[in-house]
């Protein structure tokens, strides 16, 4: 069935044109990622998808009765309590507790919309995106925000929506995993890859390699007609002038240049940064009148440094880099900066960027002209000429997160933090920036979740997982997630085997209405195992109540009584295996919760 029509359309802003003559299709069971530069008209393109803004030029058409269920870049909350604006979308209220769960925001889930922050209201409208009863998913940079197990939840979820799903993401695993096609906008241009990440990348390359070789022969002959023209017939008494000029300007003229080209050594004159670099000895930091977000944490930071900072949100991640920078002060312990360090911080909020000031103004501080170097590094992030003229209250979102970087990586810091960099900016951003991030001769600490930005990039990671004490694992992302899933499978293996039953007073109150007392206290990663596996079975016997009950609808009035009765049988059954699974769900979210006070009441 077609979801979505595109035909020809057009869209641009000021200044300067979007995309033109777009065309393409969805359907159900297609999955569609948006990629490009920043700028280049991702998120109005879905805007355009969705009703929400009328194209420039060209059709758009919606299938009849088709449910669109959409995530803005920016989303805006009903307002009300958490829980209330994502059941208000659900068919079922558990499910949106449950999803809620998943995305880290069960703690939240009676708190007022209006007093969220950027991110977790980022999250609430994802969840309420994601419950809705719908054919077509549009989500619009739908990872931000999120942790590795979050985001990974997130991949089955879309994987198992059987409508269709237009997706714009920078997470290079997650459009890789989940899509089928990918539409690439590239100045002004779409091109439509039918496969994956891996698709459009090699189709990329061979559209450049063409255009590459295309230049090539128009350049060999230009130079012919030129050698021909210039040389000329004895008898010829004019000269084709025009002819002539024409063929120079081919010859002379560049071809389009790539679409990103790398960084250059923009670290010259980085300064020289000494052995003492960071230290933190027995640190430990609390919000007043909160438990500790983390205690007894000892890192030494290197000088030629590679560190990423993993973990759940909440668990203080970009608190200990505010203590790396010095812009907290610990609540217990010490940090010790050394005297060369140079700090440079790109955080998730960046700095205030004044809308009427011209983007090479924000770069100069507006006290100077730019000089050659200001030059390079503004073409080097890709703000052309034009670019750099233009008031910074044209630019898109990921646009000035992009300048934003650039402004840090001016100021020449030889200690650089990164605080989930890879939000808002493109691939092709990410990549180069990976690239400039090999060679950069300084120390580098980072937050992220992005899986492929931490392979790239970090060696050792420090775990911070709410509940041990964070401490170095060597040997990077890769490392750490193949520990992980050593640990849960032997959580798998430990609660398949059998137990013996415990007496009463071991173990919490059984569940209201059965007489088996209730499992000893398990892992928080085992927890999570059995709420993801009850999750799973309650969305499978509610597909399976919607098919029955659509089957008994269909034979109603029929005179086919064994059938009726049979599908009304195994009806009753399934929704009584339905009530048994959302009461051990819950069940397990009740326990979940009780381990966590737990854990936390230990660690004060």
């Amino acid at each position: 069935m077609i979801l979505v029509d595109v035909e020809r359309v057009a869209m641009s802003r000021p200044g300067r044109p979007l995309f033109a003559d777009l065309s393409f299709t969805v359907s159900s069971g297609d999955r569609l990622g948006v990629v490009g530069l920043n700028g280049c008209g991702k998120s109005t393109l879905l805007a355009v998808l969705t009703g929400e803004v009328e194209p420039e030029a060209g059709v758009v058409r919606r299938g009849r009765d088709v449910r669109i269920a959409a995530l803005a870049q920016r989303p805006e909350l009903p307002a009300g309590r958490v829980l209330a604006a994502v059941e208000g979308h659900a068919e079922q209220a558990w499910e949106a507790a449950a999803v809620l769960d998943h995305l880290g925001m069960a703690a939240l889930a009676d708190a007022d919309t209006g007093r969220l922050s950027g991110g977790q209201a980022k999250r609430v409208a994802l969840a309420r995106t994601l419950v809705a009863d719908s054919d077509l998913l549009v989500l619009d940079e739908p990872t931000n925000h999120l942790d590795i197990d979050a985001i990974a939840w997130l991949e089955e979820r879309l994987a198992a929506h059987r409508g269709g799903l237009v997706l714009v993401t920078h997470d290079r695993h997650l459009l890789d995993r989940v899509t089928t096609r990918v539409l690439e906008l590239d100045r002004g241009k779409g091109y439509v890859h039918d496969g994956g990440y891996d698709v459009y990348l090699e189709g990329r390359a061979e559209r450049e390699e063409r255009a590459a070789a295309a230049e090539s022969t128009r350049r060999i002959l230009a130079r012919k007609e030129l050698a021909w023209l210039r040389r000329g017939a004895p008898a010829r008494t004019r000269k084709p002038k025009a002819r002539i000029e024409a063929a120079t300007t081919i010859v002379e003229s560049r071809a389009e240049p790539p679409a990103r080209q790398g960084i250059p050594d923009l670290w010259f004159g980085t300064p020289r940064l000494g052995d003492k670099v960071v230290e933190l000895h027995d640190v430990g930091y609390a919000h007043p009148g909160g438990p500790p977000l983390f205690e007894g944490v000892e890192l030494l930071v290197d000088n030629r440094e590679r560190l990423g900072l993993v973990g759940p949100n909440g668990a203080g991640k970009s608190t200990l880099l505010d203590l790396v920078a010095g812009r907290r002060e610990p609540t217990t312990g010490t940090v010790v900066t050394g005297p060369t360090v140079r700090v440079g911080y790109y955080d998730q909020v960046g700095a205030a960027l004044d809308p009427a000031q011209r983007v090479r103004d924000a770069v100069t501080g507006g006290h100077r002209q730019p000089d050659w170097q200001d030059a390079a590094l503004l073409e080097s992030f890709w703000f052309d000429t034009d670019a750099q003229w233009a008031p910074i209250g044209l630019l898109s979102g990921g646009e000035r997160r992009r300048l934003q970087l650039l402004m840090v990586l001016a100021a020449k810091p030889n200690v650089l933090l990164l605080d989930e960099p890879t939000n808002d900016l493109d691939i092709d951003t990410l990549r180069v920036l990976e690239e400039f991030l090999d060679d950069w001769p300084g120390a580098l600490v980072v937050v992220s979740h992005d899986r492929a930005f931490l392979e790239r990039t970090v060696t050792d990671v420090v775990v911070m997982d709410g509940v041990a004490r964070p401490g170095r694992r060597a040997g990077g992302y890769a490392a750490w997630e193949t520990e992980r899933r050593a640990n849960r499978a032997r959580g798998r293996a430990t609660s398949a085997a059998p137990k013996p039953t415990p007496p009463p007073s071991s173990g919490r109150r059984a569940k209201a209405g059965t007489d088996q007392p209730a499992p000893g206290p398990r892992s928080p990663s085992t927890l999570r195992h059995l709420m993801k596996d009850a999750d799973k079975e309650v969305v499978r016997l509610g597909k399976r109540r919607v098919a029955l009950e659509q089957a008994l609808a269909e034979k109603a009035g029929t005179a086919d009584h064994t059938e009726l009765t049979a599908l009304g049988a195994e009806l009753t059954e399934v929704l009584a295996a339905l009530d048994a699974a959302e009461e051990r769900w819950l069940a397990l979210a009740e326990e979940a919760e009780d381990a966590a006070r737990e854990g936390a009441r230990h660690r004060r």
